[in-house]
Parts: C-alpha cells; sequence; structure tokens
C-alpha cells in the first residue's frame, strides 16, 4: 500500500491527482523515482490526448527586460477561464516570454518556416560544404544536420528550455498540460529590441 508521505510528496513535485500517484507507487512497488517517471509517460499520454480539444480562452503575457530594451508579447490559450487565470498557467506565460527574450526565436512551430527560408539557409550551407572534400552522402548528413539545428534555433516548441536544456519548449507545455489538465496552445509572439 502507498505511503500517505510519498503521495503528498509526488503530489508537490508532479501536481498529479492522488489516485494517479497511488497507482503509479503501486506499479513502481513504491518507488518514488520509478513512480515519478511512470507519472511523466502517462501525462505525455495524457497531453496528447488534450491537444485535440479547442484552447479558446487565455492571455496575453507580457515581458519586459529591466534594461528596458527587449520585450515580449505572448498569446497563449487554454480551454477555459478558470485556468487562465490560475497561477500554474501565468508562470508558463511568464517562462515562455523569458524564453522568447533569451533565444531569439522567429516562429512558434518548425511547420510555420517559410520553404523559402530553408532553402535559403540551404544555398549558404551547401556553398559553404562545396569545397569541404567530403563524399557526397556525408555532405548530405552534414547538411541535413544543419538545417535541423537551425530549424530548432528558430522554432519556439524546438528550443532548449533556458532554464533547463534537458527540455525543450514543447516539454514544457505538455508537463504543464498533464498537470493543469487542458490544452495549452502558443498561438503567437512578438519581441521587440532596441
Amino acid at each position: 500500500m502507498a505511503n500517505i508521505e510519498d503521495i503528498k510528496k509526488l503530489r508537490e513535485e508532479t501536481g498529479a491527482s492522488p489516485n494517479e500517484i497511488k497507482k503509479a507507487l503501486e506499479q513502481s512497488q513504491g518507488h518514488l523515482e520509478k513512480a515519478k517517471e511512470i507519472l511523466r509517460m502517462w501525462g505525455k499520454n495524457l497531453a496528447g490526448k488534450k491537444t485535440d480539444r479547442e484552447a479558446m480562452q487565455g492571455i496575453i503575457e507580457t515581458y519586459i527586460h529591466p534594461n528596458s530594451k527587449t520585450g515580449v508579447l505572448l498569446d497563449i490559450r487554454c480551454e477555459t477561464d478558470f485556468v487562465a487565470k490560475s497561477p500554474d498557467f501565468k508562470k508558463l506565460a511568464h517562462e515562455i516570454c523569458l524564453q522568447i527574450a533569451a533565444m531569439k526565436p522567429l516562429f512558434v512551430k518548425d511547420t510555420e518556416i517559410p520553404s523559402e527560408v530553408i532553402e535559403g539557409e540551404t544555398r549558404i550551407y551547401n556553398e559553404q560544404l562545396k569545397d569541404s572534400g567530403k563524399p557526397e552522402n556525408i555532405v548530405n548528413q552534414v547538411l541535413e544536420g544543419k538545417i535541423k539545428k537551425y530549424k530548432e534555433s528558430i522554432s519556439l516548441m524546438d528550443q532548449p528550455w533556458v532554464k533547463d536544456d534537458s527540455k525543450t519548449i514543447k516539454n514544457l507545455v505538455e508537463e504543464s498540460i498533464s498537470k493543469i489538465g487542458e490544452n495549452i496552445e502558443i498561438r503567437r509572439f512578438a519581441r521587440f529590441e532596441i
């Protein structure tokens, strides 16, 4: 049987329901770290189901850097006004604003990147690799890797989170979806800099 202190601890750390925590502890035979991993896996499954639901509520979050030379406007959505006003949702919005201010993404998702941009980068990389003397298959692999890295650098959802580079912004949003229990969608953002 699950220990109440373990349930409390995991509830604070994960935000999962007591029933889910109890099931995870039973499945992991009382090991906290294994239970946490199980909850994360369930959370990812849960996040996948939630993304089909429409996110019509939300907030416009702002961030102005202390030097007053960088600012961000973020349109982030959820399903209900109740969640939009919650501290967890507002904290997520703030973290994403900090990410945008620091990492300067150009698009929300890599699917939004126009093909002309990718074609332009491909031409540049081809020019750089033209006289490398490497076999064509190696050049193609290097080119593919450079394009992938470029897409990740300009796509907000694919960027490593500035506070924990083991997670991407997509992972951060998925964790919030699991914890909050609603679909969350970043619609758009604008970054200003002097």
